[in-house]
C-alpha cells in the first residue's frame, strides 16, 4: 500500500459474504494481511482469514456500537451493501458510515450499483440512491457495480426441464459477474485515489434481455429453451402460490419494471480496464451454476 499517504488498514464489511469474502481474497493479492481487516457479524465464521493473518472483528450494522471497534484504525472502509431492503437498509448503511468516519478513515468506500437512483423502478436502487446521499457528507467512493450475473440462475425457474424461460417482460441488463466485480474493488482499494465520488459503471460491455439469455441456455442445455412472457400479476401470483410473501414478489417484479425502462442497459469498458482483461461472460457464469 502507499504508507506516505497515511494509509494503514483496509476494513470490508460482510467479510465472509458471497462478495465480501472475494474482495478479500483478491485484496490480500495485493496488500499485506496486516494492512487487512473484516467487520463481520460472527466472526467464527472468519477463522481462515485470521489465520492467514487478518483483522477479525465483530460488526453488526444493526448494532452500531459495535462498527467502533470493529473500524477502528481504519484509513479506508468498504461497506458492502446488505440484502435488506427500504429504510432498513438505508439505516444499516448509514450507520456504517458514520461509523467509520467516526473512527477516522480517511475514505469510505460503497457497493452500490450503475443504477442507482432516486426514481427507480427497482426498491434497491432507491435504497443506494439514498445512501449514496449520505456518502457524500465527505470522501467517499461509490462503486456502481452492474447487476449481478448470478441472479441470472436464479430466473431461470423449470426453463431446462419445461424448455421455456418464463418471466415478465424484461428489457436488456449488464450481466456482470462477482468474481469480476471483486477483483475490481480490491484494485480501487489497493489504489486509494483511482476514484473520487461515483466510479463509472462498472459492468460487463454487453447487455442481454431473458430472450438472449434464452438462446445462451439453449447452447448449454443442447436442446430448445425459449423466452415466454407472462403478466406482472400472473408472475408474482406464481410466486405467492410457491411461498412468497406477496410483499417480496411485488420487490422482484420492480427488478422487471427497471429493465423495461432501460435502467439496467448502462454497459460501459472502465470494468475491463481496471482488470486488464475481458470481463467474464454471462454464459460462463450460468455454465458453472448448471454444472455444465
Amino acid at each position: 500500500m502507499n504508507i506516505e499517504k497515511g494509509y494503514a488498514m483496509i476494513v470490508i464489511t460482510g467479510g465472509t459474504g458471497q462478495l465480501g469474502s472475494r474482495i478479500v481474497g483478491r485484496l490480500l493479492e495485493r496488500v499485506p494481511a496486516a494492512e487487512v481487516g473484516v467487520s463481520v457479524r460472527d466472526p467464527s465464521r472468519a477463522a481462515e482469514l485470521s489465520a492467514r493473518g487478518v483483522r477479525v472483528r465483530r460488526g453488526d450494522f444493526a448494532d452500531p456500537s459495535s462498527l467502533a471497534e470493529a473500524f477502528e484504525g481504519a484509513a479506508q472502509v468498504l461497506v458492502v451493501s446488505t440484502d435488506s431492503a427500504g429504510e432498513e437498509a438505508v439505516a444499516h448503511h448509514v450507520a456504517a458510515i458514520e461509523a467509520a468516519r467516526a473512527a477516522g478513515a480517511k475514505r469510505v468506500l460503497y457497493t452500490s450499483h450503475q443504477a442507482a437512483a432516486a426514481d427507480s423502478r427497482f426498491a434497491p436502487m432507491v435504497d443506494h440512491a439514498a445512501t449514496e446521499r449520505r456518502l457524500a457528507d465527505g470522501p467517499f467512493t461509490a462503486l456502481r457495480n452492474g447487476f449481478y450475473a448470478s441472479t441470472v440462475p436464479l430466473l431461470l425457474g423449470a426453463a431446462l426441464e419445461t424448455g421455456e424461460l418464463t418471466a415478465p417482460a424484461d428489457g436488456p441488463v449488464s450481466w456482470t459477474a462477482h468474481a469480476d466485480l471483486a477483483e475490481a474493488a480490491a484494485i480501487i482499494l489497493a489504489d486509494e485515489g483511482r476514484f473520487d465520488g461515483p466510479t463509472p459503471p462498472l459492468t460487463a460491455p454487453v447487455t442481454l434481455d431473458l430472450a438472449e439469455i434464452a438462446a445462451v441456455l439453449t447452447e448449454l442445455a443442447g436442446r430448445p429453451v425459449r423466452r415466454v412472457v407472462v403478466s406482472d400479476d400472473a408472475w408474482a401470483a406464481g410466486l405467492v402460490e410457491h411461498g412468497v410473501p406477496a410483499a417480496r414478489a411485488e420487490l422482484l417484479l420492480g427488478m422487471f419494471r427497471a429493465a423495461r425502462r432501460g435502467e439496467f442497459a448502462v454497459a460501459g469498458p472502465e470494468l475491463e480496464h481496471l482488470l486488464g482483461r475481458p470481463a467474464t461472460p454471462v454464459r460462463e457464469v450460468l455454465a458453472e451454476a448448471l454444472g455444465r
